[in-house]
């Protein structure tokens, strides 16, 4: 009965004219980066986190949710039409959905691809609805020392599943915690490694980071590469409602992409990537023909759109029951809550219920939304895959300067953008991904201050964090973790997958 008394006071926070409304903008602003190579959720997200600050927390985190669902519908639209993927997780879907519509079946990719995401998102809006409350229960006993752990474990798993050498993963996880350090110690009231500039005394701005790291560093990265010709499906996509074969190949490939997403997009590192890769492998494996995979085969469409949609929704649970972000676009979810003045973690189910049901249940309107955009809209995004990219790029440029600097109406955090987007861009011709420098930056103080307390009830004792059974248990995973993945024979399987 407390469930469903926790979803009816999320539909009412829901169905509020201004949640309705910046619910409905998350989606198509989300559809629309999905659309539109090169942008990306984060970089989004990034540009549109100062508007936060105007908005209630509950109707910012709607909006924002809604961007991160939504980029993986509209990836799918130009994995499918044009055979490039709007959105990293829809580049499965390129190999079978671009093979159905040279073959005059964009219509049924589309389709399919469309509820197969709707499907998903509905099933894991009521898996986080049954989740969350008795893993918040748990989290609730968490101390000092457990936290420190469970962060521990969320930066090894980030790790773990980052592209490229360990070690450079290690490397920028090592950044973004001393980037955490830089500002004034909460303790002391020093100011510490500002060099005298009284701009860092307050820290390092996550927007300034993140906007740098994922806005300016994709915009020089694209500029870089060669004009791709985009060889978009010319006849008129027509057929919008599968046949019923179509729907019996597609659906027990949807309910396995559903188990898939909601399994992996809850572990460290996981989320939309991940899943739709890891489904792919699934269908193929257990296909009476795999070799139909790669030539239009319906199943490698529903599969991972319905896997990528699935593991994007379930990387909130982490994030709303534990405080503890599976990917950096959940780390800038948080970074979002802490600029609302909301920690993240287990109380916000108790101390903002109207925020934590709020956001499940608009997940419900969201993905409806989504599918009404996304289908009977075809023709408008098709018209926007014309616009070449270096009409986009000045705009995005602007967006990201007027949005970092109107959080503090400082130039120096423009600047700061700047740096960072250099920075982004040496890091990526080097073979690191910045994606766990941000997830480093974001967790870094809150592990500074439960390990600070926690030294302080122990009295200085480090074995704290051991002798308690469940932070030992914590350190022990995060430690497995790294031993296994420096196996040599799980590296080159790891760099193998990486690959494929």
């Amino acid at each position: 009965m407390d469930l469903i008394a926790n979803l009816g006071l999320g539909l009412s926070v829901t169905f509020t004219p201004t949640n309705v409304l910046f619910c409905f903008i998350g989606a198509m602003v989300g559809t629309l980066i999905g659309v539109l190579p090169g942008i990306g959720p984060l970089a989004t997200m990034a540009m549109l986190l100062p508007i936060t600050f105007t908005l209630p927390p509950t109707t910012a985190i709607i909006m924002l949710a809604g961007i991160y669902y939504g980029s993986q519908y509209g990836g799918s639209t130009t994995a499918i039409l044009v055979n490039i993927p709007g959105e990293s997780s829809a580049v499965v879907t390129c190999l079978d959905g671009h093979q159905m519509a040279r073959q005059g079946r964009a219509g049924a990719a589309l389709a399919v691809a469309a509820i197969g995401s709707f499907f998903a998102g509905c099933v894991v809006t009521v898996l986080i609805a049954l989740a969350a409350p008795p893993l918040s229960a748990i989290a609730l006993r968490f101390a000092a020392p457990e936290y420190f752990s469970l962060m521990v474990v969320g930066l090894v798993g980030a790790v773990v599943l980052a592209h490229g050498s360990v070690l450079k993963a290690i490397g920028v996880v090592l950044v973004g915690l001393l980037l955490g350090l830089v500002g004034t110690d909460i303790t002391s009231g020093a100011q510490r490694y500002t060099f005298g500039v009284q701009n860092l005394a307050d820290g390092v701005g996550v927007v300034a980071v993140a906007m740098g790291l994922f806005g300016l560093t994709e915009v020089i990265a694209n500029l870089e590469s060669p004009t791709e010709s985009r060889e978009i499906v010319s006849q008129k996509v027509s057929g919008l409602m599968p046949t019923r074969a179509d729907l019996r190949a597609a659906f027990p490939a949807m309910a396995r992409g559903t188990a898939i997403g909601s399994a992996l997009g809850v572990l460290p590192g996981g989320g939309a990537l991940l899943s739709a890769f890891t489904s792919y492998i699934v269908e193929k494996k257990v296909a009476k023909d795999p070799s139909r995979f790669g030539r239009g085969a319906i199943e490698g469409v529903a599969g991972p759109e319905s896997a990528n949609n699935a593991g994007a929704q379930a990387s909130f649970i982490p994030m709303l029951t534990l405080g503890i972000p599976s990917n950096p676009v959940m780390a800038m979810m948080i970074g979002a809550l802490l600029i609302q003045g909301i920690a993240p973690g287990p109380q916000v189910m108790t101390k903002q219920p109207e925020l934590f049901w709020g956001l499940i249940a608009s997940m419900w309107l969201g993905n409806l939304m989504l599918v009404i955009i996304n289908l009977p809209l075809i023709g408008i995004w098709v018209a926007l895959l014309r616009v070449p990219y270096r009409m986009l790029f000045p705009a995005i440029l602007l967006f990201c300067a007027i949005g970092v600097y109107s959080v503090n109406n400082a130039t120096f955090d423009v600047l700061l953008t700047a740096g960072f987007g250099l920075f982004g861009y040496v890091l990526l011709k080097l073979g690191f991904e910045p994606a766990p420098m941000l997830m480093g930056l974001i967790l870094g103080p809150m592990m500074e201050e439960n390990m600070r307390r926690a030294m302080t009830v122990s009295r200085g004792n480090p074995m704290i964090f051991i002798e308690r059974p469940l932070s030992a248990a914590l350190l022990a995973i995060a430690t497995a973790l790294l031993l296994i993945v420096i196996l040599p024979n799980v590296r080159r399987g790891r760099e193998k997958a990486f690959q494929e």
